[in-house]
């Protein structure tokens, strides 16, 4: 693993590194608890930077940033820029497979790596192994947008109409190669479009619509 941390209890790097392929093979414990432990301390040290950082920002948007920087994409990117999968342990028929390539393993190994980090040093070092690691994915507004113009969207008919029926969100296209797409969606509100967004994902297009429709329907822009 491509990280400045030396472990005082070596045998907590290595269990962090056993896959269950291996576990199973050689009837010896798996990741998989490290692995459970590492996503609350992971969850935790996010939640608490996000939280300090983004004053102004409401509960839902918070959810969004944590999710976005905790999913399996994002660990698998920072356990590949540690070469972690070299690491890894497998048995047989995983390493036939090409397990340590998988996004799935990495970001589980990722997580057990952190557990054994912070049952190693305590929450200071486990909060320094994140930052270091996907510190700069944390936040990163092309996949979020921090106000949450869907949830006002939506309310805004329930109140209106006090019904339960939901604005939804229809993909018109996807442009682009796909390094860098573009998505252009439509929000539709009982079978008319109330609003047109386009975004580099799905999830900001929608936004964009969703603030599109409320520019008419409430006077914003």
């Amino acid at each position: 693993m491509k990280y400045n941390y030396k472990f005082k209890n070596k045998k907590l790097f290595e269990l962090a590194v056993t896959h269950i392929s291996l576990a199973n093979d050689r009837n010896i414990e798996s990741n998989q608890r490290l692995e459970f432990l590492g996503d609350s301390v992971l969850s935790f040290v996010v939640a608490n930077y996000i939280y300090a950082e983004y004053k102004n920002v409401d509960e839902g948007a918070l959810t969004e940033l944590r999710a976005n920087a905790v999913c399996e994409k994002t660990l698998a990117i920072a356990a590949r820029n540690l070469e972690l999968g070299n690491d890894i342990k497998f048995g047989k028929s995983e390493r036939m497979s090409g397990g340590k390539d998988k996004d799935s393993v990495l970001a589980d190994a990722y997580e057990a790596v952190l557990a054994a980090i912070f049952l190693d040093s305590g929450i200071e070092c486990a909060r320094d192994f994140v930052m270091d690691t996907i510190g700069d994915m944390i936040g990163d507004t092309s996949y979020v947008e921090l106000e949450n113009y869907k949830s006002e969207i939506q309310s805004f008919y329930q109140k209106r109409d006090r019904n339960t029926e939901v604005v939804t969100y229809r993909l018109i296209s996807k442009t682009g190669p796909d390094h860098d797409p573009t998505f252009a969606v439509e929000a539709v509100y009982q079978g008319k479009i109330i609003g047109k967004g386009s975004g580099k994902n799905r999830k900001s297009a929608e936004q964009e619509a969703a603030k599109h429709a409320l520019g008419h329907v409430c006077g914003r822009v």
